[in-house]
């Protein structure tokens, strides 16, 4: 049997080793740290570190390999996401066959990926998809708490499945484009940021935090970490961005801060959704991450922010 062959440029390989070496010396650092730690205080750290080589490690898996593959790992990503999502949020006895047509809506969304169609995949799911699971929803009948069960619905797949789905489509942008650019590179970039601010606006907010940004919604959110997260972003962004992108210093500068702020707000946005739910983790699938929620948060913003950004101002 023949394998599938790599497809990933040698820079989006370069960069990936690169995080593979920070990954090892931060396993060092934690083992040394916890060398003698009998009361488990750096626990929860090692757990972190660990689930980053495995979230490495299948993300690297998923681009490195031929398109097809990579697009399906992102509609299986969208699916876990919507079915997590679904699982949290209270929904009527009434509603439970509308969701096999919202379901239906994640690989009818990435086929559209698959097969380049770029204006149906713009508007699938907020025109087709918006229209037709209300008209099945009224269909059924039932009147109570209609308005809350549909913008559940829509919300979650506009969110999960829609804004999710700009990632993938990154890796088919390229093709027959004037600008010189892997899709595999684009969408490594996007990623790496806007996990990378995550971190940094935690450390930022840990080192230096004393004002709170959100703290009815997200307590332990700072301006501190906020803003150096996204300046911190926007340096990496200025650094990577000849390696991987097509963009100027100055685009660079400006996609750094949207995917440094767009991010906090994909964050806190979601932190509003688990809030008014009552969970605090919207799983356990990822130990020391939580659930899927918890790790793609900031990319349901970032991005179509970051792949319109592009199309806008390159494509």
């Amino acid at each position: 049997m023949k394998l599938p062959q790599l497809w990933v440029p040698d820079n989006v390989l370069w960069v990936l080793a690169a995080i593979v070496a920070v990954l090892l010396v931060a396993s060092l650092i934690v083992a040394v740290m916890r060398r003698g730690d009998s009361t488990g205080k750096h626990a929860e750290l090692a757990a972190r570190v660990k689930s980053w080589w495995a979230l490495v490690a299948i993300f690297a898996l998923a681009i490195s390999f031929r398109r097809g593959i990579a697009i399906a790992f992102f509609a299986l990503l969208s699916f876990l996401a919507l079915k997590e999502y679904l699982s949290l949020i209270p929904t009527r006895r009434a509603d439970r066959r509308v969701l096999f047509w919202a379901y239906l809506c994640v690989p009818l969304q990435y086929w559209w990926i698959w097969q380049q169609w770029y204006n149906m995949f713009l508007i699938f799911i907020p025109v087709w998809a918006f229209l037709f699971i209300a008209m099945r929803m009224v269909l059924r009948g039932e009147t109570h708490e209609f308005l809350r069960a549909a913008g559940t619905i829509h919300w979650g797949l506009m969110t999960m499945v829609f804004g999710l789905s700009h990632l993938a489509y990154l890796l088919v942008l390229g093709d027959g484009a004037k600008v010189a650019v892997h899709g595999a590179a684009l969408l490594l970039f996007v990623v790496l940021l806007t996990e990378l601010n995550d971190v940094l606006q935690y450390v930022w907010g840990r080192t230096l935090g004393r004002h709170k940004a959100l703290e009815s919604v997200s307590p332990k959110k700072t301006v501190e970490g906020l803003l150096g997260g996204a300046l911190s972003t926007t340096l990496v962004s200025v650094a990577l961005a000849p390696l991987l992108t097509p963009l100027s210093r100055t685009d660079a500068i400006a996609v750094g801060l949207m995917i440094g702020f767009g991010g906090f707000i994909g964050d806190v946005t979601i932190s509003a959704v688990k809030r008014d739910i009552g969970v605090k983790d919207s799983g356990s699938l990822i130990p020391g991450h939580g659930g899927i929620l918890d790790r793609i948060d900031s990319l349901l913003f970032t991005a179509p922010l970051f792949f319109h950004f592009l199309m806008y101002f390159y494509f």
